[in-house]
């Protein structure tokens, strides 16, 4: 019978234990999925939106198999920490499946990047999402003015944080702490800006509609932006997505009211931003260059500029995949090597260690994308049963016992559970729905360990 650790419990992890637990080729297959936070979900539960309650709830999904007799969880769980490298790992378990992710932000690289009030929006999501790393006083959110750097579905959804009431994210779970302070935001422009054309952006249409149905606020487009794209006059040979949110965007520009709502959101594009400027240390605005089409499908600075006042700057440029000690790594794609899931350490794939997600395909797709990629690694872990199976475990103990003689304190299923009815009672006090904790004291209390 094979026993197999799965190291993450985002997506890409949780479909990786499906797929282990629902092949009938290799009976009676036991995983364990662990996970350096005491809370299951991944992004799902510290990177999805607040107000995104229909993605939010496949955690539902998630939790069916997570409960399923032959799963186990292990949260509070960090490999590479205490003495469980990944070596001392896979000698308690025949296989070990890394879904770790893609945990680092994409730098801009420009002067003045790291100012104070230039952040990326990873952080800023781990804010307002109660991830226990970040700092509940990590924003004040004083300025009236915030530019966001990016055109993709992370870039949408803090800028519609950023321009929401605080009233309309109550009944949603956001902490405490991050709620009042959107609630004394004095932000009221917030700037979304790309480098390249409507045409070209990332961002889905679903997620770009919601920007038009805010009650507090209202989008504003440059019709000066939009000439630049050529595919913009006539979208009809672009791809369906595409030419959906060009329509949208086309629709902003020819009835955008001149007056309406407080709160507006700025989508601008043909921006490279080459400098964020500073003044006492902080940031004060970002200056760009006006970009034109290169013809090639990418575009070229044209020399002239602008500036954006800006008290807060987020970049949402992208994930990037950081190493882990002791497994192989290419820093140029940010990815572990692999074989169709199989890491590759000199050249060779290395027996019983296996990567799916984002650190095994680098930062893209949707969730739903974890699902074939997961099942792409299991099924080479299953073409390698035979031979894992024959490899001695090499320690003859439950992994939950050397996880404790390492000093850790495994948060069981139950102990998640348990956070989540003190979550649960925590929004009730508050005459909330559930509200998250956000601190590690915090979680770990709750959960007993």
């Amino acid at each position: 019978m094979l026993r197999v650790a799965v190291v993450g419990s985002g997506p890409s992890g949780v479909y990786a234990a499906q797929a282990l637990v629902e092949q009938t080729l290799v009976p009676g297959v036991r995983v364990d999925v662990l996970d350096r936070l005491p809370c299951p979900y991944g992004l799902v539960r510290y990177g999805v939106a607040p107000d995104h309650e229909k993605i939010k709830s496949l955690q539902n999904n998630l939790r069916g198999v997570l409960e399923h007799e032959r799963v186990g969880f292990l949260g509070n769980v960090e490999v590479g920490a205490r003495g469980l490298t990944p070596e001392r790992l896979l000698g308690l378990y025949h296989a070990v499946v890394y879904c770790v992710g893609a945990a680092r932000d994409r730098k801009l690289g420009v002067p003045g990047e790291d100012l104070v009030g230039s952040v990326s929006a990873t952080d800023f999501v781990s804010w307002y999402s109660a991830h226990p790393d970040a700092d509940p006083a990590g924003f004040a959110l004083g300025a009236r003015s915030a530019v966001v750097i990016g055109v993709g579905n992370v870039a949408v959804d803090v800028a519609r944080v950023l321009a929401r009431g605080a009233g309309e994210l109550r009944p949603t779970d956001v902490p405490e702490s991050a709620l009042d302070v959107l609630d004394r935001s004095l932000v009221r422009d917030v700037h979304m800006v790309g480098r390249r054309g409507p045409s070209q952006a990332k961002f889905t249409t679903k997620e770009l509609r919601e920007l038009g149905s805010m009650p507090a606020a209202r989008v504003v487009v440059e019709p000066s932006d939009l000439v630049l794209d050529p595919a913009f006059a006539d979208p009809s040979g672009l791809a369906a997505a595409s030419r959906r949110n060009v329509e949208v965007v086309r629709g902003w520009a020819d009835g955008a009211p001149a007056d309406g709502p407080e709160r507006r959101i700025h989508l601008r594009f043909f921006l490279r931003p080459v400098e964020v400027v500073g003044e006492g240390g902080r940031v004060v605005a970002v200056r760009f260059e006006r970009t034109e089409p290169d013809g090639a499908g990418g575009v070229r600075g044209t020399g002239a500029y602008e500036e954006v006042e800006a008290g807060l700057v987020l970049r949402a440029v992208g994930y990037r995949g950081v190493p882990l000690a002791g497994l192989p790594f290419d820093a140029a794609s940010g990815t572990v090597p692999h074989l169709a899931g199989r890491v590759v350490r000199a050249g060779a794939a290395s027996a019983g260690e296996y990567v799916a997600g984002w650190i095994k395909r680098g930062p893209t797709g949707v969730i739903g994308t974890n699902r074939p990629c997961a099942k792409e690694t299991v099924a080479s872990l299953l073409a390698d049963a035979e031979e894992l199976a024959r490899r001695p475990v090499v320690e003859d103990v439950e992994p939950e016992v050397a996880l404790r003689e390492l000093g850790m304190r495994p948060v069981r299923w139950p102990g998640w559970l348990s956070i989540e009815e003190a979550e649960a009672h925590l929004g009730r006090s508050l005459g909330r729905r559930t509200v998250k904790i956000g601190d590690w004291p915090g979680l770990l209390g709750a959960a007993g360990a």
